[in-house]
């Protein structure tokens, strides 16, 4: 089976984050930036590395961007670039174009370009912060949509030994614990008479305004 492959267009602070992750997942990875240094930096560590402009269409061309799967933007603060970036990729025919967005501008933009994804990395971590700071046992958060959540959140002490049935979080909350983390083992889809276990992670999926009272509640309980 073909190793899937990713072209990395902006090769800073964030697209170089996630070029590297994507290489230590096992893919193929090009990576795309019109600074030299970073490039070099970069050239022994991911598959390909191209100091080139990414908005220059027969480059991309004679790199075969358009046999990649996806294509990420990752360019910083020029919006420019980054749209004749994401239109060019999504004219080369690459099936999913993923794009970061530096504001709710630049994002309707590249959604208007028919981008399949677009990441808004500041206001994500805004977000996961503020979550993790008024929730002591929360340990991630990943808004799904507007209307959606999903976080990993630990027991407290006080929850040791109750059921997921006691817990009652679909009824009292409108949310499901669908995984739970215990050491190394994941238990998937969890039945209403698995016990907690203070420590343990459990992964809940929900509405975000319900989701809010569930995370007081933890916070109580804690």
């Amino acid at each position: 089976m073909r190793t899937q492959q990713f072209v990395v267009i902006g090769l800073g602070r964030f697209g170089s984050n996630l070029a590297l992750e994507l290489v230590g997942l096992g893919y193929e990875v090009l990576g795309i930036d019109r600074n030299e240094e970073l490039v070099q930096e970069l050239s022994d560590q991911l598959t390909h590395a191209v100091a080139a402009d990414a908005t220059d269409e027969e480059m991309l061309k004679s790199l075969g961007v358009r046999n990649f799967d996806c294509g990420i933007v990752a360019i910083g603060n020029d919006i420019q670039m980054s749209i004749l970036a994401a239109i060019l990729l999504k004219e080369l025919g690459i099936k999913t174009v993923v794009a970061k967005a530096i504001s709710l501008l630049h994002g309707r933009a590249l959604e208007k370009l028919g981008v399949d994804r677009i990441i808004y990395p500041e206001r994500d971590m805004g977000i996961r912060v503020a979550h993790q700071l008024v929730t002591p046992n929360l340990l991630d958060y990943i808004e799904l949509s507007k209307e959606f959540s999903i976080v990993e959140m630990k027991v407290p002490a006080r929850m040791h030994g109750k059921s997921l049935g006691e817990l009652n979080t679909r009824s009292r909350f409108a949310c499901s614990v669908v995984a739970l983390h215990r050491g190394d083992s994941l238990m998937v889809a969890p039945t209403a008479m698995d016990q907690l276990c203070e420590g343990d992670i459990m992964v809940i999926i929900g509405g975000n305004e319900k989701m809010e009272q569930f995370e007081h509640m933890i916070n109580e309980e804690a």
